[in-house]
């Protein structure tokens, strides 16, 4: 996914903090690009870069527009954000795990040229996106929330939808990369040298025991860490049989 092809697009906002406060939730989920429609002069700058905290860049860089139909004719998507159904609500209101999908592939990779922008439309907090608002959108997304209090804060909302396409980047789907075969044969020879030492098995039971171990390590695509705790542990262990061994022997004689 191409982050820098995703615009957040503020309808209009009532609450200076509110705009602060979505800044912060853009920046946590690595998306940058800020447009409002509205006047820059309406809102309390101070207060903005207040609840951005480290994010009032985001604002700083904001693009101003006098109508949504401007704000977003560079885009091949706009996605207007709703939790109210109706005749006059878009047909089929997508999750924001599906709007994520639909994105990555409008979009494509930072990595690769092409792609498309795609317009992501939050309303007012007071009355949210008006159906002539929708109208101007071309697909609707929604987020599930309470029947008794279904309301959520602009911020709250930004955050939801930025960080499900944020979780769409394999770069954060993991904190590492998993082991290749090759690096993962080490281990694996590791255990079985440790297993052979104390007798666990004669040396013809070694290659299924090495087929086991191998097709469980690689299921559970290890860390380079964790290979290297795995064979500290079978090495300590088959040395510690080894004393043992030793020790009872001695007493013997």
């Amino acid at each position: 996914m191409d982050f820098n092809k995703i615009f957040i697009i503020l309808d209009h906002p009532d609450e200076s903090r509110n705009i602060g406060a979505a800044c912060r939730a853009m920046a946590n989920n690595d998306i940058k690009h800020l447009r409002i429609v509205g006047n820059i002069n309406d809102y309390d700058i101070e207060h903005i870069h207040r609840l951005a905290i480290h994010a009032g860049y985001i604002f700083d860089n904001a693009e101003f527009f006098d109508n949504l139909k401007d704000a977003t004719k560079d885009c091949a998507i706009s996605a207007g954000t709703t939790r109210r159904r109706g005749k006059n609500r878009k047909g089929k209101l997508l999750l924001p795990e599906e709007f994520a999908d639909t994105v990555n592939n409008i979009t494509g990779s930072a990595k690769e040229e092409g792609g498309q922008k795609v317009a992501i439309v939050f309303g007012n907090e007071r009355t949210g996106l008006t159906d002539d608002q929708l109208d101007l959108c071309t697909i609707g997304v929604t987020i599930p929330s309470s029947n008794d209090f279904g309301s959520l804060n602009l911020s709250h909302a930004v955050q939801i939808l930025c960080y499900h396409m944020f979780r769409k980047n394999s770069d954060y789907l993991t904190g590492y990369t998993p082991l290749p075969l090759e690096r993962l044969d080490k281990t694996v020879n590791t255990i079985a040298d440790s297993l052979q030492k104390i007798g666990f098995f004669k040396i013809t039971g070694r290659p299924d025991m090495e087929q086991f171990w191998r097709s469980v390590l690689s299921r559970a695509a290890l860390s380079e860490s964790e290979a290297q705790y795995i064979e500290k542990v079978f090495t300590k262990a088959a040395g510690l049989a080894s004393k043992n061994q030793a020790n009872q022997n001695a007493q013997e004689e």
